[in-house]
């Protein structure tokens, strides 16, 4: 494997993530509910570990603003823009899937 210097190794990461994020933009017509049954995370997943680093680098961001660096959009607007009800098949599978505590 290349060694990579730590400063390489955070901008291809970060590339990834823009490319990510990128993707799932352009793919509005993926359900969340299907990315969670198929990967188990999701684009709202995906802001709350946004915002997580964030906050953990003393940086205050909310959830709605997390959300939208993810969506593109305000949320809500987004849900109403792309947004389909589940099928009971997603949500049984979704139900099955679901981490036990």
């Amino acid at each position: 494997m290349t060694d990579l210097t730590p400063q390489q190794q955070l901008e291809f990461e970060a590339a990834a993530f823009r490319r990510l994020v990128s993707h799932l933009r352009e793919r509005s017509d993926v359900q969340n509910i299907d990315l969670m049954n198929l990967a188990g995370f999701c684009r709202n997943c995906l802001s709350n570990w946004y915002r997580d680093a964030a906050n953990a680098a003393g940086v205050p961001l909310e959830k709605e603003e997390s959300r939208e660096i993810v969506y593109g959009m305000p949320y809500e607007e987004w849900r109403t823009l792309n947004q389909q009800e589940a099928s009971a098949q997603q949500k049984a599978a979704f139900e099955a899937n679901k981490p036990r505590e």
